[in-house]
């Protein structure tokens, strides 16, 4: 059993950093209402389909004022290569895409969900991640996004949003956050610990992504489901930052070990990497983004499942 955590939670709602420190990883509505004006701030509203958080359609009827929008399941944040969905880009498409946004190096960037449910915040969770791949550290996340923002009733715009010149965005590869195929496969082996983000149906293989082949999940993974971590309020899903140790600890999950999380196509993983790497502060969090989809190709990879009926029977024997 790992040492239980004791955590200390980055998480602010002042009204602004002091010069040269990091900018806080999950910001709320009076956080961004304060700063709104700060030199080199970038609203970035994510918001899609997924949870009925809405399109570009959407934004234009109602946005944070000064913010930009880039669609996450539209516009570029993740692609499918080899039939495996959810894949990081080649770095050179993501400078392309940041820089298209009028995103530079010298930015602080506020991602905005829309706030509509616990998968649509592994989209702000993903993206944020992406940013911190290319090296880009000056990242937040709006908690509760676009819909938090309307309830505690600030200021909303209409139209399309003020078009930004072409940034130059260059990025510096952070390999240590990306779990590869191989990496996973090691893991069994040594010391790094799995965590499968997935509700627990999918981790005991009663339930099956169509981007698996298989059902179950990786042998010696630890359940740790991403919507453990959200909760809805008056309509408005946050994160809430109060159930992170509980959760953690409940997972036996120690943070001084290499830590790699995933789930079906590395989406709702982002929101575990997000609470353990920028919010637990665990020592090394990195993302699967190949996921179960990448895994369960291969039928001679190892697959996990639930034992159900006679097998749990004859365990109690045993």
């Amino acid at each position: 059993m790992s040492r239980l955590l004791a955590i200390v939670l980055l998480v602010t709602s002042s009204l602004a950093w002091a010069d040269g420190d990091r900018t806080p990883p999950l910001v709320d509505a009076s956080w961004l209402e304060g700063n709104l004006q700060q030199d080199n701030l970038v609203v970035l509203d994510v918001r899609s389909g997924i949870d009925n958080g809405g399109d570009r359609s959407s934004f234009r009827q109602a946005h944070i004022p000064g913010s930009i929008y880039s669609n996450y399941t539209g516009d570029g944040w993740r692609e499918t290569r080899d039939g495996v969905a959810g894949l990081l880009p080649p770095v050179a498409s993501l400078e392309r895409l940041i820089g298209g946004l009028g995103i530079g190096n010298d930015d602080t960037v506020v991602i905005v969900p829309a706030g509509t449910g616990a998968t649509d915040f592994g989209s702000a969770a993903r993206v944020y991640w992406t940013f911190r791949v290319l090296g880009h550290d000056a990242v937040t996340i709006l908690n509760g996004g676009f819909a938090g923002w309307q309830a505690a009733g600030f200021e909303v715009a209409s139209g399309t949003s003020e078009a930004r010149p072409f940034a130059q965005f260059d990025a510096t590869l952070q390999p240590d956050l990306i779990a590869s195929l191989e990496e996973v496969q090691a893991a069994r082996d040594s010391q790094a610990q799995l965590v499968d983000a997935r509700p627990s149906d999918y981790f005991r293989g009663e339930t099956k992504s169509p981007a698996a082949k298989a059902a179950g999940t990786i042998p010696g993974a630890r359940n740790l489901p991403h919507t453990s971590f959200l909760g809805q309020q008056s309509q408005v899903w946050y994160l809430n930052a109060d159930q992170i140790t509980a959760k953690v600890n409940q997972a036996e999950l120690d943070p001084s070990q290499r830590t790699i999380a995933f789930c079906n196509t590395g989406h709702w993983a982002a929101t575990d990497w997000f609470v353990l790497s920028e919010l637990a502060g665990f020592d090394e969090v990195a993302l699967y983004d190949g996921s179960m989809a990448e895994w369960s190709q291969d039928s001679s990879r190892p697959m996990q499942v639930a034992k159900q009926g006679l097998g749990k029977l004859l365990d109690l024997f045993n």
